[in-house]
């Protein structure tokens, strides 16, 4: 009985189908991109952490180490010596920090009771020339806040608000307020126009919609406004140099510049390093601790 089975062909034998060979090769070049994008990322996140890496170095140095030139990278000896140093500088690393807390704290309840009306009102109401009075209001972002310091310094010594936190943080306030209030807007006019609506036919007022129903709603943009004006109220120097001349009313800001100061006009470079380091602890803690919060507001402002 004769056998009909005709041998593969020679060029067949142990080679995959095509379709199998491009799918290999398609997985094969995507591990690549992503080690190639992974390789990337970490070497982003390096140069990004090391010159925190470098100033937490530099700040458990010794101070013969700290100014020694060419400089080391890497200390010798660990020492806490910098930061005894800056806890313990003229009136107190505490005293400094709660000048800083108390005027930032001051600084976000201002923004928030001016940016939350004026947001809603932007957002929601029926204003003529609403729109123009908004770009203007925006339009003061542009003016640099140093040139108000000066018309502000003698109107606040006259008002006796000179050498105040509260007057300080009226000034920070004052800088930080136009971008407060976009945020707040475009949070307000992400919110559906059916459920104001339906407040109203329930009985609510303007104040009882904005109280029960929008706040709840906004609580990313008012955490957004909380942060950036803790974030500009905390780092900010030049107004808090201009309005405070007592030592125990100075901020964080001030004190680094004066802790930096060694003998004979050197630059304690590890007691500096060591009050930067304890500066951003808290704009760190509270960064982590509302991201949530901060990036859906920031993004719903942005985006819209």
């Amino acid at each position: 009985m004769t056998n009909n089975v005709q041998p593969a062909p020679r060029a067949m034998v142990g080679k995959p189908p095509a379709d199998v060979a491009d799918q290999g090769h398609m997985a094969g070049e995507s591990k690549r991109v992503k080690y190639l994008l992974g390789a990337i990322c970490v070497f982003v996140i390096a140069v990004m952490i090391s010159p925190l890496a470098l100033s937490i170095l530099a700040s458990l140095k010794l101070r013969a180490d700290a100014s020694k030139v060419p400089p080391d990278y890497l200390p010798h000896q660990l020492s806490f010596e910098p930061y005894v140093q800056v806890y313990n500088f003229q009136a107190g690393l505490p005293t400094y920090v709660w000048n800083s807390v108390f005027t930032a704290g001051l600084t976000i309840c201002f923004c928030l009771l001016l940016a939350v009306p004026a947001g809603y009102g932007l957002a929601r109401f029926r204003i003529p020339a609403k729109e123009f009075w908004f770009v203007l209001l925006l339009a003061t972002m542009m003016i640099p806040f140093q040139a108000l310091l000066v018309p502000l310094y003698l109107t606040f010594a006259k008002l006796g608000l000179a050498n105040t936190h509260f007057g300080l943080a009226i000034v920070h306030t004052v800088i930080q307020l136009p971008f407060s209030i976009y945020i707040m807007r475009n949070a307000f006019e992400a919110v559906p126009r059916e459920l104001e609506e339906a407040a109203v036919i329930d009985g609510c007022g303007s104040v009882q919609v904005l109280r029960r129903i929008f706040l709840p709603l906004v609580v990313p943009g008012l955490v957004t406004v909380s942060l950036f004006a803790f974030i500009t109220s905390w780092n900010e120097f030049i107004s808090a140099l201009i309005f405070m001349n007592k030592e125990t009313a100075f901020t964080v800001p001030i004190m680094l510049v004066s802790v930096r100061s060694g003998r004979l006009g050197a630059v304690d470079w590890g007691a500096l390093q060591a009050g930067v380091i304890l500066s951003i602890i808290p704009c760190v803690l509270i960064y982590l601790l509302l991201q949530r919060y901060y990036v859906s507001g920031f993004l719903s402002g942005a985006v819209k």
